[in-house]
């Protein structure tokens, strides 16, 4: 459990995808075994952390939501992605504490012990929480609500975690354990992209894990779920709770461009739109953000 402090009003930023390598992989149309080069994504990665490093008022952190590199697990290019993609975000600003988000490229479609292990010792624990402005933000492993056949005891131990931190979450209202302002959840596999009962895909959960996800969430009050995966903007607000899919700072599968999620968060609300990273270095945060902010 990490704490940040600070005022209830706060805006963070919530790009997703980097995937340094997959740019040339779809081009040539070899996503398994391509990944050569991967040039372009570093540069739209200083290009994202040039434009988060303007806003103003500054964020109060940034999370990457899943698939760092593209390269996974034990493959050629692996390092070097990683190596480059450190290199590319040292530029972030010192008082924006960045956040990882483990995703499907990150830890292997069917992640092993050794798999997260090399993930957590890279980049950091595969889940957790952490408080900023009364607000509890929880990072998941969504690879282990996926497929965690080859990893059993991991997908226990973070169901037990994540049990206890919606329990605590929704029944705390002591001084040394204050109820949230609100909860928000980032984690790389989205539920669902434009229904709950939408068929199963590739870029969402199973239906009967993401229901009772959903339920979970839903019964301890969580306000939105961030997600990325899909290279596209999706999503909708169901039952109260906000599914939130941001394109990425990387390749791009649909028609968005390479851009950036900002996140305003009152003392009632949580407000998003993504942003292109044209608009963002160039403007800023849309005004109207800007304001609530100031409120």
């Amino acid at each position: 459990m990490q704490s940040v402090s600070g005022r209830d009003h706060f805006a963070s930023s919530r790009p997703a995808d980097p995937q340094l390598g997959l740019m040339k992989a779809w081009r040539v149309g070899d996503c398994d075994g391509g990944g050569d080069e991967w040039a372009e994504e570093v540069e739209l990665t200083k290009q994202a952390v040039e434009a988060v490093n303007q806003l103003r008022p500054r964020p109060r952190f940034m999370v990457l939501c899943g698939d760092l590199v593209h390269a996974m697990p034990d493959t050629p290019f692996r390092e070097g992605q990683e190596r480059d993609l450190k290199a590319a975000l040292k530029g972030t600003d010192p008082s924006i504490p960045l956040v990882f988000v483990s995703g499907n490229h990150d830890l292997g479609n069917t992640p092993t012990p050794s798999t997260v292990e090399q993930y957590c010792s890279a980049w950091g624990d595969d889940y957790f929480s952490f408080w900023v402005g009364g607000v509890l933000c929880l990072v998941l492993n969504s690879q282990l609500f996926y497929d965690a056949s080859a990893c059993p005891k991991l997908k226990e131990a973070q169901e037990t975690w994540l049990e206890e931190q919606l329990s605590r979450a929704s029944s705390s209202s002591s001084s040394t354990e204050p109820k949230p302002k609100h909860i928000l959840v980032f984690q790389h596999i989205p539920l669902y992209l434009k229904s709950p009962d939408e068929e199963d895909d590739y870029f969402n959960l199973q239906r009967a894990v993401r229901q009772n996800l959903l339920d979970r969430f839903r019964k301890a009050g969580v306000k939105a779920v961030f997600s990325g995966h899909y290279h596209r903007n999706a999503g909708t607000r169901h039952g109260g709770l906000d599914m939130v899919v941001s394109s990425a700072i990387g390749c791009q599968l649909g028609n968005d461009t390479h851009g950036v999620r900002v996140v305003v968060v009152t003392a009632d609300d949580v407000i998003h739109r993504y942003h292109s990273l044209e608009q963002l270095r160039a403007r800023g945060m849309d005004e109207d953000l800007r304001k609530l902010l100031q409120a």
